[in-house]
């Protein structure tokens, strides 16, 4: 592997990371979702589960990434000792396609109404423009195009695509989106969004609790690109004077103060124009924001630099979910980047032109099955690391670093645990809200910690081969 790509910098890493996890997750899918599901008592759920879960287990990953050196499925295949790491890894491979085929569409859609914003073509009919352009072949024309910026990047590889499109991307979309939240602070009306927003509200989270949970915890792994093994692919470049503890914090707070940042533009916006920020669902944020870009004055001027910098966060998170397919190829067949990259775009063309024709299937793949592969693909990892790996995990958190020394059994023991129990019962939430079942908060932790104890005995006493038999 000595000629494997890699970091020219660990600056480039950092935001390279941040790029790939603060893209739709952030700008698309957070105001909508916080909108929806009763402002700030969304975000204080969504808060804590950065906190609880998406810090500990993005280090997690990150120690994969680098203990194993190699793409989910080699990296998976040698640290487990077991075929079973190599069908975990391929099962992160095929996430990243699935959720790369549905973000593709919603590229496209951004990079339409990005080139259509100086000339304000969608402020007549908003609701009516996104219906006719969301899905059908105008949809499938576009993602093909933002599929293609997507790929372009990838084709050069890791430090001379990846990391310096980052470097440029990510800091235009921050200092973008501080302008829109200081203009959005003076316009008429945004007092009662903000209030949405922050004013917690403990009545309604008492009342809605299995229900904000659910969405919040999806957002938390989605935003994160956690359980999907892109942290893990980026971290495998990294060598090991990198404190990944550090890297870890900087990336999580970044990419939560994104998502905060784009909240702080997008709801107050939406009530300081009297619009339903719960309504539209994905559409939300063209239908609703389009509605109150027409009514502002030098409204194509905003919306061309909203829609830009949303654009810029998708190509970044684009390029981090496309190169793990990739590079599985280039390191685990040999294939070359440039035939790889080219080979998986190609299939993706083929599956996102499938959800552009499709907006019920679309909706199905880009909310529940994106939630449940991510969760399923987290506790797979925390089980690698707190249960299988332990020693091998702490030294590879330690190096690099001594300022975390004191951190890093603590974080051990919860990713062996406290991971573990609170991802199983988010899994059982969304299997039980699929197949209709009436499981009420004490039986599905109860299923949680069971099913955690019961699983961490079979593997804590055999060996890794004995795990499944399969060397």
């Amino acid at each position: 592997m000595s000629d494997r790509d890699s970091w020219i910098s660990n600056l480039g890493f950092v935001l390279a990371a941040v790029g790939g996890a603060a893209g739709l997750g952030n700008i698309w899918r957070f105001p909508w979702l916080t909108a929806g599901n009763g402002g700030s008592a969304f975000l204080i759920v969504y808060l804590l589960v950065v906190v609880g879960i998406g810090v500990p287990g993005l280090l997690a990953e990150f120690v994969l990434g680098r203990c194993g050196r190699q793409t989910p499925t080699a990296a998976l295949r040698s640290l487990t000792g077991s075929r079973w790491g190599s069908w975990l890894g391929a099962f992160n491979v095929l996430t990243t396609l699935v959720i790369l085929s549905f973000y593709s569409v919603v590229g496209g859609w951004i990079l339409r109404y990005t080139l259509v914003s100086p000339v304000g073509a969608y402020f007549g009919q908003p609701q009516q423009y996104f219906g006719a352009m969301s899905f059908g072949l105008d949809a499938v024309a576009f993602h093909l195009l933002f599929l293609g910026i997507v790929a372009a990047i990838v084709f050069f590889g890791v430090s001379h695509g990846i990391e310096r499109v980052s470097k440029v991307m990510l800091p235009g979309v921050v200092i973008i989106l501080l302008g829109l939240a200081v203009w959005t602070a003076t316009q008429p009306g945004t007092a009662a969004g903000y209030a949405f927003y922050l004013s917690f509200d403990a009545e309604y989270l008492a009342a809605n609790f299995l229900s904000v949970i659910g969405p919040a915890a999806g957002q938390a792994l989605f935003t994160l690109s956690l359980g999907a093994g892109v942290m893990l692919t980026y971290a495998s470049y990294l060598d090991d004077n990198a404190s990944l503890p550090r890297d870890t914090l900087v990336i999580a707070v970044s990419n939560t103060f994104i998502g905060v940042l784009a909240g702080l533009v997008v709801i107050p916006l939406l009530f300081s124009q009297g619009v339903d920020p719960g309504q539209g669902g994905p559409g939300a944020l063209f239908v609703a924001l389009a509605t109150a870009f027409a009514t502002l004055p030098g409204g194509e001027l905003v919306a061309t630099a909203f829609f830009a910098t949303v654009l810029m966060a998708a190509v970044t998170s684009g390029i981090s979910l496309l190169e793990t397919p990739v590079a599985t190829l280039v390191d685990s067949f040999g294939v070359p980047r440039r035939r790889a990259t080219v080979l998986v775009s190609v299939l993706l063309a083929a599956t996102g032109s499938g959800l552009s024709l499709t907006s019920s299937v679309f909706q199905f793949v880009s909310g529940t099955l994106a939630d449940l592969l991510l969760t399923v693909g987290l506790f797979a990892f925390t089980v690698i690391v707190g249960w299988l790996l332990r020693v091998e995990a702490l030294a590879e958190f330690r190096a690099g670093t001594d300022r975390f020394e004191w951190v890093a059994k603590p974080w051990l023991l919860t990713v062996s645990w406290v991971l573990p129990v609170v991802v199983l019962f988010l899994l059982t939430n969304t299997l039980a809200s699929l197949a209709g079942m009436s499981l009420g908060l004490g039986g599905r932790a109860l299923i949680a910690v069971v099913g955690t104890v019961a699983l961490a005995i079979v593997v804590r006493n055999g060996s890794r081969s004995d795990l499944l038999s399969s060397q």
